[in-house]
Parts: C-alpha cells; sequence; structure tokens
C-alpha cells in the first residue's frame, strides 16, 4: 500500500521542477512573479513571501506561476505605474517572453538529462549480441561444472552439431533436445574462450531450467562521471525523439478517429506505473521518473492554447508578424485550451479507472 504514495512525491517533483523553471526565468527578466502554486484552485493554503504567494491548491493535476500581465487583457483599464507596468510580462522584449515559456520545458528534460546520467554512472542495462549468464541456480549442472554469471555463451556443440547460439532461446530449445546426454557449452570468460562439458537435466526442478541458469541478451554499461553527462545527453535526446514520433502518431490516430497503437495513461495509470516501478527498486523507479519528465516537456511545448508551446507560438506570431493580438481572443483561446485539456484529463482518469475495475 506504501508504494502507492510514491505517486505524490513524483508528481511533486515534476511540477515544482517544471514550475520553477518559470519562477527564476521570470525573475531574471524583472517579471513580477504574483503566485506559485502546486496543483490547480481551489486553494487550500498559501503563504506570502515578498511579492510572491506560495499556495497548494485542492487539484493535484500539475501546477502554475501567475506572473503579473500574463494576459494583456488583465491590464486593460487599470492604472498601473509605468515602474510595476515596465515589470509586467505583457510588457517584456519578445525574446524574454520566449525564455520565460520555455524554461519549464527546459528544465524537465534537464531533470530527465541528469537522471539518465546517474543512472550511466550506477550502471544500467542495455541490448548487447553476447547471450549472458545472468543467473546460476546452486547444486544444478551449470553450478557443478563451474559456470559464472558474467559467461558469455557461443556455441553447443553435441557429436556433429554444431549451434551458434544467437537469441537466448536458442540455449533452452537446444538444451531441451540434448536433455540426459553430455553436450559442450563454448563459453567466453574474460575475453578467453572455454570448453565445458555439461548434461542437462531431463526433469528440472521448475522455473530452473534444465542447465539451472538465468539467460538474457543484456548487460550491465557503467560509465565514468565524466562521460556519463555526455552519453546521457545522447541518450535523453533520442528517448524525446522517440517520444516525440509516437505521441504524434497518437494524436494523428486520435484525430481520425482510430484506436491508438499505444496506452494513454492519466494520473490515476500514473499512479500505478510509479507503483510498479518501484516495488522493481529505485533504479526502476528513477527511469520511470526521468521518462516522465522528458514526456512532460515535450507535452507541454505542444502547441496547444494554454500550454507553454501554445503561449510561445502568439508570442512568435507577435514577433514576426509586429502586430499584437488581441486581448479578448488570447484569453477566449487560453479558456478554451484549458477547458478541452481538463476534460481530457477527466476522460483519460475515468478509463484508468475502469481499467483497474
Amino acid at each position: 500500500m506504501l508504494f502507492n504514495f510514491i505517486i505524490f512525491p513524483v508528481l511533486v517533483l515534476l511540477v515544482i521542477i517544471h514550475e520553477l523553471g518559470h519562477f527564476i526565468a521570470a525573475k531574471l527578466n524583472n517579471v513580477k512573479v504574483e503566485e506559485f502554486g502546486f496543483g490547480l484552485p481551489p486553494r487550500i493554503f498559501g503563504i506570502k513571501i515578498g511579492e510572491t504567494l506560495y499556495s497548494i491548491n485542492l487539484l493535484p493535476l500539475g501546477g502554475f506561476v501567475k506572473v503579473f500581465g500574463e494576459e494583456a487583457a488583465e491590464l486593460e483599464g487599470k492604472k498601473i505605474s509605468p515602474t510595476l507596468l515596465n515589470r509586467s510580462f505583457s510588457h517584456k522584449k519578445p525574446l524574454q517572453k520566449c525564455l520565460i515559456l520555455t524554461a519549464g520545458v527546459l528544465c524537465n528534460f534537464l531533470l530527465g538529462w541528469v537522471i539518465v546520467s546517474f543512472l550511466f554512472i550506477q550502471g544500467v542495462r542495455v541490448p548487447t549480441k553476447n547471450i549472458l549468464i545472468d543467473k546460476v541456480t546452486k547444486d544444478s549442472p551449470a553450478y557443478i561444472v563451474g559456470l559464472q554469471k558474467g559467461d558469455s555463451i557461443r556455441k553447443i556443440i553435441k557429436g556433429n552439431d554444431e549451434i551458434i547460439i544467437d537469441e537466448p532461446s536458442d540455449v533452452s530449445l537446444t538444451t531441451r533436445k540434448f536433455a540426459g546426454e553430455e553436450i559442450t557449452l563454448v563459453i567466453e570468460r574474460n575475453k578467453e574462450t572455454q570448453n565445458v562439458l555439461i548434461t542437462p537435466r531431463e526433469n528440472p526442478p521448475k522455473g530452473e531450467g534444465s542447465l539451472g541458469v538465468l539467460i538474457s541478451n543484456y548487460e550491465i554499461r557503467k560509465y565514468s562521471i565524466v562521460k556519463a553527462p555526455i552519453f546521457g545527453l545522447i541518450e535523453s535526446a533520442r528517448m524525446t525523439i522517440l517520444i516525440s514520433k509516437e505521441l504524434s502518431k497518437t494524436l494523428f490516430q486520435l484525430i481520425i478517429l482510430q484506436k491508438p497503437d499505444a496506452e494513454i495513461a492519466g494520473p490515476v495509470g500514473i499512479a500505478k506505473l510509479t507503483a510498479e516501478a518501484a516495488r522493481q527498486g529505485y533504479d526502476s523507479l528513477l527511469q520511470l521518473v526521468g521518462l516522465l519528465s522528458l514526456n512532460l516537456a515535450i507535452i507541454n511545448i505542444l502547441p496547444f492554447p494554454a500550454l507553454d508551446g501554445g503561449r510561445l507560438m502568439l508570442v512568435i506570431y507577435e514577433w514576426v508578424s509586429r502586430r499584437k493580438v488581441n486581448p479578448t481572443i488570447e484569453r477566449r483561446l487560453n479558456f478554451a485550451g484549458f477547458a478541452i485539456l481538463i476534460g481530457l484529463i477527466i476522460l483519460v482518469t475515468i478509463n484508468d479507472i475502469v481499467k483497474l475495475l
């Protein structure tokens, strides 16, 4: 039951990192931050420090940073001093606005990059062409003849038959075929080739297999603290591109009313995934958090009203055309986008709950 509550600190981390990016960028560009909120209104609790209200809100569906003059319509008809007006978001230069709007996305990508780099230092399982022994069961045939974790199985020889091992399944199929008969395993250990005589069991204990080994085509790869950030950045970029492609494909399938190939999860679904990852260990949990952070970055940069990407498109339009967007249209677009997003979250959450029943 404890694992089900792990989603909350994970959600807090992802939201705080994202909104902290907006907050810092706004402060650096001398924009007044009116509120830094976790969750969506109505407000439960708030404390004002300096000019900013830090709040906790009822709906744990994200967070927000409310900057002064975020929409031009907020300033209409109000008497505002030139000094304060200069600190409004609406009166900043286009480049400053772009930096503030993209800072949250950049922070989410940064978090993903840091997590991936840390995991590379700790060691990650990566696909390999080698078929490796992951575990040797005590008192099994493999244990008796001295096979060890990390040995790579290259071939199996029986008489004139020589079977090249390309997949983990090749080992289990071949050893079952020659169960009860002596065979030769050609293995590689510490870059040296060895021939090992072994007799696969005919009736092995359940879950152990005829040799008593656990094999896979994955290996642990570690990088130094110097190399890890470089390879972490490359891997984070690769994952971001892959997520972007899958998200684009999913959105297209939804538009044409086709069932998406990928699973769509909301807060409830993410909570379930987080709990499962936590049960598998901290490295699995970190991998999921890194993946969620990259997902959050991509979703927020989408050119959809109310999202960072939607607001960014309006700023770029003003920058290129040198024409102000009608404040009423801007407000209505953001309101409509927000309503659609809340509706989608509700639908996805209902779908997640139905799956659990």
